[in-house]
């Protein structure tokens, strides 16, 4: 039974999501409460195996080619995937039960609620994969899964290019991933993370084709975890509901590039080339959009742009050669940022789905049980002690002192960005004077909202000292590192709060107004419209061209044009009178007879 049970994890919400779309469709609430309890059933699960140390599962055999090409239907049960587990299936049933307050209304509920378990199915696929080839399928399906959920509003133009946008700058760094696992098994002949480890000393002594390999694949965790230059879907992504906002950006699809190099550690660490380039986009994809969350108005934006920063840490501990770090801002991120999304979505849904924080104001009065949660998820994201933040960010801010000294100083430079966007944004929202109708008129969340916040605020103050920090965080730092980094983190937190205190106390409007740079994102996507112009819009004209006048006209409509004229000749002959056929015979024959007798 033991060996079933992690298929059951996997399973039950595909499961869930197929009567869903087959048999369900039309009864709103049983559809809701088959995709809860398919995501309850995983859950429950997996904190069994987590408990119980489950290390094996059923494995069959799905691809064998001759000996040459075997691909397993495996599943991976270590220390990893079985935490990964628990903390993706966990953060996901509380954001189920969170939707059914959120989207209770919502025409689209049923199919809402199939497109979420068959997400919960992708992810717990990914987490669970054994090999390369389970782990891409799966890792394509969160892609084609994020789009649907991310253009749940498809009747809003916003929504459908949001989801548009996400599926095709994903697919760039997916393109390079799969190159990377194809040269992968052409090296060692294999596609199974077990098999593929031992033989890593034949790719070391190549070192530049190990490079080659490791940025490969390094370009899938590009596009996922959105990380510069593919960084420009992940705030267009907050077009869809919120509580898929903080699905995608708390424990699973953007958790995906992360986990994903953890879990192929033992190749990209074997090239010093690629751990630079890693660290270096991590640390430019952190303060890039710490520097952009200063200057949105949008509080899911503000968010969004928070998380590309947070992963930048992550990706960044990749780089610097710690995965244990990495996993465990991981793991305190989901619970931190998945509480400020929902704490976030009760706040718009309260405000009629006003999200633009100058239109807020004095919440803390009108919903102080989502003002007291969010003050919690805030904290820890600015990495005030004791929160949860405050432990894996200063893990990743020590690896960076004791290892790179120029990502240490631009990592605390982004510390101190946090916490100036993160206490502008809790000044603006929820102290002041109301600044709209709506914010004066309005109320607490109904319980079903709440509950789930109040359970993600307990994570997020203890998560920095819970099971997760013994299991992952393995670091041994000198003293004078413990000291300097938490208390160098602690001044710059202090500094950024000032700041953003001092600057928008009892504002009513943005007093930095001059900074358009920052403002407009650095001008990416007007750069990416400008590059798609100068060459897809450019390219397009020259192929219909070549598609109509050369290719249509000379070689398909040459060719038909040219049996048409053959037929057409042969039709003349073809005269239906028995006297024309019998004389076209006797020329025949005297034709033979004159090359056979005067050849």
């Amino acid at each position: 039974m033991n060996s079933l049970l992690p298929w059951i994890v996997l399973l039950a919400p595909l499961v869930s999501a197929a009567v869903i779309t087959l048999f369900t469709r039309r009864w709103k609430m049983l559809s809701s409460s088959i995709s809860i309890a398919a995501v309850l059933v995983s859950f429950i699960c997996s904190c069994f195996i987590f408990a119980h140390g489950t290390q094996g599962a059923a494995e069959f055999m799905w691809i064998s080619i001759s000996g040459v090409f075997q691909v397993p239907l495996g599943l991976t049960l270590d220390q990893l995937s079985r935490t990964m587990a628990v903390l993706v299936s966990g953060v996901g049933a509380a954001i189920h039960i969170y939707s059914l307050g959120y989207m209770r209304d919502d025409e689209g509920k049923a199919r809402y609620f199939a497109a979420l378990s068959l997400f919960m199915f992708a992810m717990l696929g990914i987490v669970l994969a054994n090999n390369f080839v389970m782990l891409f399928i799966f890792w394509e399906l969160v892609g084609f899964t994020s789009y649907v959920l991310i253009g749940h509003w498809f009747y809003r133009d916003a929504a459908a290019d949001a989801a548009n946008k996400a599926f095709i700058t994903t697919r760039i760094g997916d393109f390079g991933f799969m190159i990377g696992i194809l040269m992968l098994w052409m090296a060692t002949g294999s596609v199974v993370f077990t098999e593929v480890a031992p033989q890593m000393s034949t790719l070391t002594g190549h070192p530049m084709f190990l490079t080659v390999v490791a940025l490969l694949i390094f370009c899938g965790a590009i596009g996922k975890s959105a990380q510069f230059p593919l960084h420009v879907w992940l705030p267009d992504a907050m077009e869809g509901p919120t509580p898929i906002s903080a699905l995608i950006h708390a424990a699973t699809m953007v958790a995906a590039g992360v986990y994903m190099l953890a879990r192929v550690a033992f190749i990209i660490q074997g090239s010093q080339t690629a751990l630079l380039v890693i660290a270096w986009i991590g640390t430019i994809t952190a303060v890039m959009a710490a520097l952009i969350a200063t200057q949105q108005n949008d509080i899911k934006r503000i968010l969004a742009y928070s998380t590309l920063s947070q992963l930048g840490y992550m990706v960044m501990a990749v780089g610097l050669a710690s995965n244990d770090a990495a996993m465990f801002h991981l793991f305190t991120h989901a619970f931190f940022k998945a509480l400020l999304f929902l704490a976030a979505g009760s706040v718009i849904v309260m405000l009629h789905h006003e999200q633009n924080i100058w239109q807020m104001g004095g919440l803390s009065r009108k919903l102080p049980i989502t003002f007291i949660t969010f003050v919690v998820g805030a904290l820890a994201l600015i990495g005030c002690p004791p929160f949860s933040g405050f432990f894996s960010k200063d893990a990743i801010l020590a690896l960076a002192y004791e290892r790179n000294t120029p990502i240490f100083a631009v990592a605390l430079f982004t510390a101190f960005l946090t916490a100036f966007y993160v206490i502008r944004m809790l000044v603006i929202v929820f102290f002041g004077r109301p600044r709209s109708d709506i914010a004066r008129n309005s109320r607490e969340s109904p319980p079903v909202m709440t509950v789930p916040l109040i359970a993600l605020a307990l994570l997020a103050t203890f998560g920095g000292f819970s099971f997760f920090a013994r299991k992952f965080l393995a670091l041994p730092v000198e003293r004078e590192v413990a000291i300097v980094v938490p208390a160098l983190a602690i001044v710059a937190l202090i500094a950024g709060t000032g700041l953003a205190i001092a600057l928008y106390g009892n504002r009513a409007t943005e007093p930095l107004k001059d900074l358009e740079l920052v403002r407009h994102k650095f001008y990416f996507d007007e750069f990416y419209n400008w590059l798609i112009y100068w060459t897809q819009e450019l390219l397009a004209p020259v192929s219909a061209f070549v598609d109509r006048w050369i290719i249509d006209a000379c070689a398909v409509g040459g060719s038909s044009r040219g049996t048409w004229g053959i037929g057409a000749l042969l039709r003349l002959v073809q005269v239906g009178n028995l006297q024309g056929y019998v004389f076209v015979f006797g020329l025949g024959v005297v034709a033979v007879i004159y090359f056979a007798v005067f050849r």
